[in-house]
C-alpha cells in the first residue's frame, strides 16, 4: 500500500521538474495559463455548468494541483456556476504538504483555494482521498495510485475530462488505451474532452474509444492542443431540480451522519427516532475510540476503516469550521499486540507497506509505556491521529449541520413501512403516519430486523458493556490504549474501559461479571492498572450494536428477495424500489459514520463514489445473498 512521493527540482525557467519522470510539470509558459486555456476553456466550462445542478471533472494526473485550483477558482467568479462542482483527479506520485505549499506560492491569485486545499492534504496513503470545500459545493475526490489500477474502480458520470500528466514518451501507462477506454466508461453523454497532447497515437486512441476530436490552437509555445466530446445528447435540463426528499429511521451515527450529507445536497429529511434525543442507543457512549485497523495484505477491514478514518478526520474539520463542532479529542492511540507473534506482524505491516509517521508506525514496548505513561507488556502500533470521540456530540453537530433541511422526529417509533403511491410511509403501532418520502433509509440499528423488507439481512444485535471507571483530571494514560478491549483517557472525571461483546443478548442491565471482564480487559493493557477498582461499585453503560457476519457494513439498496443464482451479478439482484440501509457497524461505528453516510448520499445523488467499486460491492448488502454467512466473531478493541 506504499505510495512514492513526487521528487523534483526547479527546472528550465524554475519550472517544477519531476526526478521520476525525467519531464516538467507545465510548460515554460506558465502552469495557470495553460490550466485555464487548455482545460477550463477546451471544456467550455462557463458555458457548460451554466445553471446546472452538479458538474463532474475528471483529471487523469493531479500534479501540482493546478487544474483544480484553476478551476475552482473559474466556479468561484462566475455568478452563473453549477451549483456543486464535483472534481475527480488521479496521482501515483503524490507531493507531501511542505513541497506542495512551496510549489503553489508561486500562484498567489489562488492563495485563498490553495490555503484550504493545503489544510485538507491528507497523510499520503493509497485510496479515494474526498474532501469538501465552499461549505460542500466543491468536492475533491483525490484517488492516490496508478492510474491502470485506480481508474477502473471508480464510479461517476464525467462531464468533462481533463486529460494531464507527463510526456507520453516519458509515461506511456497514462496515454495508453487502457486509460481512453476507462474515460469513455465513465464519460457521461455528450462529455467534453481536452489535452494539450497532439500526439498521433493519443489522438487515435481516443477517437477509438469512442471520442470526436479535433485541434484547437494550443498554449504558449504549442501550435495545437486537443479538444472532443463523447456522444450523447447532454443533459435535458440546466434548472435546479426540485429537492429531494427521503426519511432516516435512527438518529444515531449512521442516520445522522447520512441525514447530513443528504442535506449538504439540498435534500430534505425527516429523520425519525423513538428516543427523545439523537445518539441514545449504541451510539450513547461517553468516548469511543476512533483509529483504523491496517493488515498485511491491507485487506478490505484494513482499506475500508483506513478510508473511513482518514474521511472522518476530514469531516470532524469541516463540522467544526461550520460553527458545529463535535466533542473529541486527537490524543492519539496506541494498539499494543497481544503476543510477541502479533507484535511481529504488527513491525511487518509497517515494514513493509512503509506508511507516513503522521499515520502510523510501530513502537517498542518502551516507547508505548511512554506514551502510555505506564508500564505494558508489548510493543505495538501508534495512531498519532487517532483519538476518542463522543458520539451523541457528533450526532447533534451532524443533525445542527443539516440545519432546517433536517426536521427531526423524537419520541416516534416505527412500527412498519407501507409504500403508497410510490412513496415509503412511516406508520407507528396505531398505523398512523408519522412520515413519508419517495425514498427511506434505515439507519435504525439492530431495529432493522423488525422491519420485514430489511428481515434477510443478517444484522445481529452485539451486547456491549463499558465500565466507567473514576478518574483524575490529567491521569495516566492520557492517550487512548487498546488491546483485546480498550481504555480511554479521563473524560469528565470518568474513564471508559471495555467493552463486552455478546451476541444475541438483549439484557440492558448492568453486570458485575461483565464488569469483572471489563477490569480483566484493562489489567492486560495497562497491568496492575484495575487493581483498585470494585467491580460492584463500578457504573457504566450498556449498549446494543447491530453487527455483520463479515464484521463490514451493510450499506446500499436492499434487496427485494430473500435468494438469487449465486452466479447473478450484484448489479442484477431486484432491489426494493427506494429503500436503502445503513448498519452492521459493530464496534466501528465511529470509524465508518462519516463515510458511509457520504457513500450512500453521493448513491442517491448520483454523485461520484468515495469508495473504490470493489469496497462498494463488499459492503453491498445484497452480498448475503451469494455468500451465505459465516458465524459472527468478537471484535478487537
Amino acid at each position: 500500500m506504499s505510495l512514492i512521493p513526487a521528487r523534483f527540482t526547479p527546472g528550465p525557467a524554475n519550472t517544477p521538474y519531476s526526478l521520476q519522470f525525467d519531464d516538467v510539470y507545465h510548460t515554460a509558459s506558465g502552469g495557470l495559463g495553460q490550466a485555464r486555456h487548455v482545460f477550463i476553456a477546451g471544456n467550455e466550462l462557463a458555458a457548460r455548468w451554466k445553471g446546472r445542478r452538479t458538474f463532474t471533472v475528471l483529471e487523469t494526473g493531479f500534479g501540482l494541483g493546478l487544474n483544480f485550483l484553476a478551476t475552482w477558482h473559474a466556479w468561484a467568479a462566475d455568478a452563473d456556476r453549477c451549483q456543486h462542482l464535483h472534481f475527480a483527479s488521479v496521482e501515483k506520485h503524490p507531493l507531501t504538504r511542505h513541497d506542495l505549499a512551496r510549489v503553489l506560492s508561486d500562484w498567489p491569485e489562488l492563495a485563498p483555494q490553495a490555503a484550504h486545499l493545503l489544510n485538507a492534504w491528507p497523510n499520503l496513503v493509497p485510496g479515494i482521498h474526498r474532501f469538501t470545500f465552499e461549505q460542500g459545493r466543491v468536492v475533491l475526490s483525490l484517488a492516490l495510485g496508478d492510474a491502470l489500477q485506480v481508474l477502473p474502480e471508480l464510479t461517476m458520470r464525467a462531464d468533462a475530462f481533463y486529460l494531464d500528466g507527463f510526456s507520453p514518451d516519458r509515461n506511456p501507462d497514462m496515454w495508453s488505451p487502457a486509460v481512453f477506454t476507462q474515460l469513455a466508461r465513465l464519460a457521461a453523454p455528450g462529455a467534453t474532452l481536452s489535452t494539450w497532447c497532439v500526439a498521433g497515437h493519443v489522438r487515435r486512441g481516443v477517437q477509438e474509444a469512442g471520442f470526436i476530436v479535433e485541434r484547437q490552437p494550443g498554449f504558449g509555445g504549442k501550435r495545437h492542443m486537443l479538444a472532443g466530446r463523447f456522444p450523447g445528447p447532454g443533459p435535458t435540463s440546466t434548472g435546479i431540480p426540485d429537492s429531494h426528499r427521503a426519511l432516516v429511521i435512527g438518529a444515531g451515527v449512521a442516520g445522522t451522519s447520512v441525514a447530513e450529507r443528504l442535506a449538504t445536497r439540498d435534500w430534505q429529511i425527516t429523520l425519525i427516532d423513538s428516543a427523545d434525543a439523537p445518539g441514545q442507543g449504541a451510539s450513547g457512549n461517553r468516548a469511543g475510540v476512533f483509529r483504523p485497523l491496517p493488515s498485511l495484505d491491507d485487506n478490505r477491514l484494513a482499506r475500508l476503516t483506513r478510508a473511513g478514518f482518514l474521511y472522518g478526520r476530514q469531516h470532524l474539520t469541516q463540522l467544526a469550521e461550520r460553527g458545529h463542532p463535535v466533542r473529541w479529542a486527537p490524543t492519539g492511540v496506541l494498539h499494543l499486540a497481544r503476543d510477541a507473534k502479533q507484535e511481529n506482524k504488527m513491525r511487518a505491516v509497517v515494514e513493509a507497506q512503509q506508511p507516513p509517521d503522521g499515520y502510523l508506525r510501530y513502537v517498542t514496548q518502551e516507547e508505548a509505556a511512554r506514551l502510555a505513561d505506564w508500564p505494558v507488556s508489548a510493543g505495538g502500533w501508534w495512531f498519532p491521529g487517532g483519538g476518542w470521540i463522543q458520539p451523541p456530540s457528533l450526532c447533534a453537530a451532524s443533525l445542527a449541520a443539516g440545519g432546517t433541511r433536517i426536521i427531526p422526529l423524537f419520541g416516534r417509533t416505527l412500527a412498519r413501512l407501507e409504500r403508497r403511491d410510490g412513496e415509503w410511509a412511516a406508520l407507528d403501532a396505531d398505523g398512523h403516519e408519522i412520515a413519508r418520502a419517495p425514498i427511506a433509509i434505515l439507519a435504525n440499528g439492530v431495529g432493522l430486523r423488525a422491519v420485514p423488507e430489511a428481515a434477510m439481512l443478517p444484522v445481529r444485535p452485539a451486547r456491549g458493556q463499558v465500565s466507567h471507571l473514576p478518574a483524575a483530571s490529567g491521569s495516566a494514560p492520557g492517550i487512548v490504549v487498546c488491546r483485546l478491549g480498550y481504555v480511554s483517557p479521563e473524560v469528565d472525571g470518568v474513564r471508559c474501559a471495555g467493552a463486552t461483546f455478546v451476541a444475541d443478548d438483549l439484557d440492558p442491565q448492568l453486570r458485575d461479571s461483565e464488569h469483572r471482564d471489563n477490569l480483566a480487559k484493562l489489567d492486560f493493557i495497562l497491568p496492575g492498572y484495575a487493581a483498585d477498582y470494585d467491580p460492584a461499585t463500578l457504573d457504566g453503560r450498556v449498549g446494543f450494536r447491530p453487527a455483520s457476519p463479515d464484521r463490514l457494513p451493510m450499506v446500499g439498496a436492499i434487496p427485494a428477495v430473500a435468494s438469487v443464482d449465486r452466479t447473478t451479478p450484484l448489479a442484477d439482484i431486484p432491489r426494493q424500489p427506494g429503500l436503502f440501509a445503513v448498519s452492521g457497524f459493530g464496534a466501528r461505528g465511529l470509524v465508518w459514520a462519516s463515510l458511509m453516510g457520504e457513500l450512500l448520499a453521493s448513491q442517491l445523488n448520483g454523485d461520484p463514489l468515495p469508495l473504490e467499486r470493489d469496497l462498494v460491492d463488499a459492503i453491498d448488502p445484497a452480498r448475503y445473498l451469494l455468500k451465505p454467512p459465516r458465524p459472527m466473531r468478537g471484535e478487537d478493541g
